[in-house]
């Protein structure tokens, strides 16, 4: 099931996760975080869950993209606290 959905919605449906954002009220700081990572090729994607990253200050991001999220940064210049796999 790795590189699948299911197991996201899983921990939706479970409550281990949470999608509390609405793209329409975050536009303003998600259009900011586009343009200060424009050289880095930052997606859309990967804006939304640094905002909600800002929004939610107690989160941890669960990400399998390890570069990228190690150079973004929240609340100017905060590294994202995140749980990766191991290598």
């Amino acid at each position: 099931m790795l590189g699948t959905p299911e197991p996201v919605i899983r921990m939706l449906e479970r409550g281990d996760l949470r999608l509390d954002f609405s793209l329409r009220d975050e536009l303003p700081e998600v259009g900011r975080l586009l343009r200060k990572y424009r050289d880095q090729g930052m997606d859309l994607a990967d804006a939304c869950v640094v905002r909600m990253s800002e929004v939610h200050r107690a989160c941890r991001v669960l990400t399998v993209d390890v570069t990228d999220f190690a150079v973004y940064r929240r609340l100017g210049n905060r590294e994202i606290p995140r749980l990766t796999p191991e290598p």
